[in-house]
């Protein structure tokens, strides 16, 4: 018996036949005028992507890295609520789609998916590549204005990917106050760079607020520990690259990383990492040198030695984002 293909599999496949009848140079083109736009430090009045050429483009290259980011912040969210899963999901933002693929991978079943964006291309796209995945088949595809006048359902689970740099002050402060008011839990992701973080932090500080507690990646719920303008808190997916993203970026490697920062919270009781580490590991002989992010909250380098036995081979295979120490119903390897 074969084994069942992943939603990431799967929507790889489907991705990479939208570009089919695409020229490849206009797609390239098409990707590197949209992330001009993109990382643009300007506010946009008016969806970026306006027709089916430039999402089919930007959703074979830009899907498969949120996927992932998205992906990593929810089982990192998973683990932290064990026994909980959502009975429904709204994607604020969502474009094509892929936080609701992410959603798919951690949780099992069927749940009421919203999507909401504003720009009606992306979304009949992302209706069109959710009927290759059974669990998305019910999804409602909606256009929206994401801003100060977005109101929500009530659901469990609203996502936030990559749509915070899109808005205004006001307008980004508005709709993580209308996500706190709508959802038991609500998931946030930015590019992991200095002003992603900035903006994750700004959105966990309103939903700390609104009386949720923050479960990922933090192992608290109190301030950052970090000095803003010396540090950020980011990490980091591996994403298989595509021919696609290797024509566009001149490169040879099969992989990529994509460098993102989030944050999960949640109205309900959650049981946090007792800390994150929240660097590369760096592996030396005889040694790992693991940055964590403690529970106090504070930010510490801590050594795992030989002498710590199985602690040492847990140390050696963690990575960059991991929980510190592994939870305890996962025996220490041997």
């Amino acid at each position: 018996m074969s084994a069942p293909v992943s939603p990431a599999d799967t929507l790889r496949t489907a991705l990479t036949s939208l570009l089919d009848g695409l020229p490849a140079r206009q797609a390239a083109q098409a990707v590197e005028r949209l992330i001009a736009n993109y990382r643009g430090a300007t506010p946009t009045h008016t969806p970026i992507l306006r027709d089916r050429a430039d999402v089919a483009a930007y959703a074979a290259y830009r899907m498969p890295a949120t996927f992932e980011a998205v992906h990593a912040a929810l089982e990192a969210f998973a683990d932290a609520v064990p026994g909980w899963a959502p009975a429904g999901h709204t994607d604020v933002g969502g474009g094509t789609g892929a936080a609701t693929w992410a959603v798919t991978a951690t949780w099992d079943g069927e749940r009421p998916v919203t999507v909401l964006d504003w720009a009606e291309p992306a979304l009949t796209l992302g209706r069109d590549i959710a009927t290759a995945n059974p669990a998305l088949r019910t999804a409602r595809w909606q256009r929206a204005k994401i801003g100060s006048a977005l109101t929500l359902d009530p659901t469990d689970l609203v996502t936030v990917s990559y749509v915070l740099n899109e808005l205004t002050a006001p307008d980004r402060a508005a709709l993580v106050d209308a996500a706190a008011a709508a959802a038991q839990a609500v998931v946030i992701v930015e590019p992991g760079t200095p002003d992603g973080y900035a903006r994750v932090i700004e959105a966990r500080d309103r939903l700390i607020a609104a009386g949720f507690q923050v479960a990922a990646p933090c192992p608290h719920s109190a301030a950052c520990p970090i000095v803003p303008g010396e540090d950020w808190c980011h990490f980091a997916a591996r994403v298989s690259r595509s021919s696609l993203h290797r024509q566009v970026k001149g490169g040879s490697l099969a992989y990529e990383d994509e460098k993102f920062s989030y944050v999960a919270a949640a109205r309900f009781p959650v049981v946090p990492a007792p800390a994150r580490v929240v660097r590369k590991p760096q592996i030396r002989k005889g040694q790992v040198l693991l940055d964590l992010c403690e529970t106090e909250p504070s930010l510490r380098r801590t050594t795992v030695s030989k002498r710590h036995g199985a602690l040492y081979k847990e140390a050696r295979d963690a990575d960059w984002g991991d929980a510190w120490p592994p939870p305890a119903d996962e025996p220490l390897a041997t």
